[in-house]
């Protein structure tokens, strides 16, 4: 080997040795900002967990500022590729990808008997409205479907930040009524007994989706006969919750990255997230309104065991509110939508966990729900933490609770 190729592969090595050790470095630190509470189960997975996903992170960042790639498309294709395994179809099911008005669909057809028509479920993935893909949930509609005997429908709608609102929330509706319209003649389901539903973000699209097509009927359309939000994300008015001071460091969801996604799915900026954060966007003429339906005295007292300081009223910034006043609406945040279109929503079932920024969310809605005199069914993980439900039957990352956040789905469903 000559002088000139051994200085080439040392000066290769000592590159590669300097980004690992950056990387090292920059994981070490977010790992120190963490927080995972001892009421968490399996703390030292999801100390694993973090570790991975923040890895994965910070390469994509450098990657994005290298010129490379995109930080969101290095996420995509590591999830894709290294965490997202698909199975043989199990027995009793059958598994086909269709397009329902131009949008993929993943369908879950159980094959066990049933006397007359079947019901369905139209399920929506997470992942801040930037991640996950039909791929991602394949596991949970399988089970979903099997133990419910409940025909689902994945829909595989576009992301952010190639595509803002209301882009996904159309794919999800074309894909609804699509369903809706052939679900008797095609699949044998009662279009009478077709729920939606979905986790996080996902969540957050049925709840959209529910009060949207409500809102529209004119008589001729077919209602959704329930809806299941699984840790849904709600609002966009206030990130100083209970939850979010609470749990603002607890993997993997932080109180920090929550605005990070509400703006790449509004207009693809993250550059406004600590003014997000801070409230600087909502009008000081609807801040009245919002603490009616906000308010941490609506919560249940054990949301406040945990701590909570009242922040001082935000300015108001008028620039920001016209950049993102979409999502102050109830097409991106439900929760702050009046009366009159919320008691229009149908039979709801709600999943919080107790270690999730996003845990008021939920509970506020259902309180917004009973006080219309709404059905709802409300589930509390109390060791639960945000998108447990992705980590069902995945290996080494599998957390026992994903379970029983299944079966208090299934059990919903049974009762439709």
């Amino acid at each position: 080997m000559d002088i000139g190729s051994a200085i080439l592969i040392i000066g290769c090595a000592a590159l590669i040795a300097a980004f690992l050790l950056l990387v090292i470095g920059l994981v070490y630190s977010e790992l120190m900002n963490s927080h995972i509470p001892p009421g968490v189960e399996n703390t030292g997975k999801l100390h694993a967990l973090h570790c991975l996903f923040v890895g994965m992170a910070i390469v994509g960042r450098i990657l994005h500022r290298l010129g490379f790639c995109h930080q969101v498309t290095f996420i995509r294709w590591f999830v894709t590729w290294f965490l997202t395994h698909i199975n043989p179809p199990p027995p009793g099911l059958r598994i086909t990808d269709r397009i329902f008005s131009a949008v993929p669909v993943r369908i879950y057809e159980p094959a066990t008997a049933c006397n007359g028509l079947k019901r369905g479920l139209v399920y929506f993935h997470g992942g801040g409205w930037v991640l996950g893909s039909i791929d991602s949930v394949d596991e949970v509609c399988r089970y979903i479907a099997l133990k419910s005997s409940t025909t689902v429908v994945s829909v595989g709608y576009r992301l952010a930040p190639e595509h803002t609102y209301p882009s996904q929330l159309d794919d999800c509706e074309a894909a609804t009524c699509h369903f809706l319209s052939v679900a008797m003649e095609d699949f044998g389901i009662d279009p009478e007994r077709v729920a939606v539903g979905g986790d996080s973000t996902g969540a957050n699209l049925a709840a959209a989706l529910s009060l949207r097509l409500a809102k529209q009927n004119n008589g001729h359309l077919l209602l959704l006969f329930a809806q299941v939000l699984v840790y849904p994300v709600l609002q966009m008015a206030d990130f100083n919750l209970p939850s979010y001071q609470q749990n603002h460091a607890v993997p993997i969801l932080y109180r920090a990255r929550v605005p990070f996604y509400f703006l790449q799915y509004l207009n693809g900026d993250p550059s406004l997230g600590q003014d997000l954060l801070d409230g600087y966007h909502v009008p000081n003429e609807l801040k009245p309104r919002y603490m009616t339906w906000l308010s941490p005295s609506n919560l249940p007292r054990e949301c406040l065991s945990r701590g909570y300081v009242e922040q001082p009223e935000a300015l108001y910034d008028g620039g920001l509110y016209h950049a993102l006043k979409d999502g102050l609406e109830h097409e991106v945040s439900p929760l702050l939508a009046e009366d009159d279109v919320i008691v229009k929503a149908p039979p709801t079932f709600i999943l919080t966990c107790e270690y999730d920024v996003v845990r008021d969310d939920g509970i506020l809605f259902r309180k917004r729900l009973l006080d219309l005199n709404k059905d709802v069914t409300w589930k509390h993980m109390t060791s639960g933490f945000h998108g447990m439900i992705n980590f069902y039957n995945q290996g080494w990352l599998s957390f026992p609770a994903a379970t029983d956040v299944l079966d208090h789905v299934v059990d919903f469903l049974i009762t439709l």
